[in-house]
């Protein structure tokens, strides 16, 4: 019911940036769809997922510590679209990105819970 593209990742050098995009689309006719969270998760291989960036759909943020400092997340609810400005980029930011978002319906709120399909981003020299 919700489909979520991603785009936006790439290979920077350390220090560079990148901004990433994920938009959301639905399927569901008529009925309005309101998005609650979205956030931003990243996974390396060997590791767990791991939440690095969220925002609620009154605009406030929160940041896993690693990039509290270097990484903003916004959100154009019009669009239905969250980004993550990322900058100061490390080698230890390499992973595949991945947006999420909690959606429902006024009948059925919350009852969406959608991952994008990854981005990779990889930073070395």
């Amino acid at each position: 019911q919700v489909h979520l593209v991603e785009s936006g990742g790439g290979s920077v050098q350390p220090g560079g940036s990148l901004t990433l995009s994920c938009a959301a689309s639905v399927t569901i006719g008529n009925m309005n769809v309101i998005i609650n969270t979205m956030d931003w998760y990243r996974q390396a291989p060997g590791k767990e997922r791991e939440l690095v960036a969220t925002i609620t759909s009154g605009g406030r943020r929160d940041y896993a510590d690693p990039v509290k400092d270097r990484f903003t997340i916004s959100r154009d609810n019009a669009k239905n679209t969250v980004y993550l400005k990322m900058n100061s980029l490390l080698p230890d930011d390499t992973a595949v990105y991945y947006c999420y978002c909690n959606a429902g319906t006024l009948q059925r709120p919350g009852i969406y819970n959608t991952w994008g399909q990854g981005t990779q981003v990889t930073v070395s020299s």
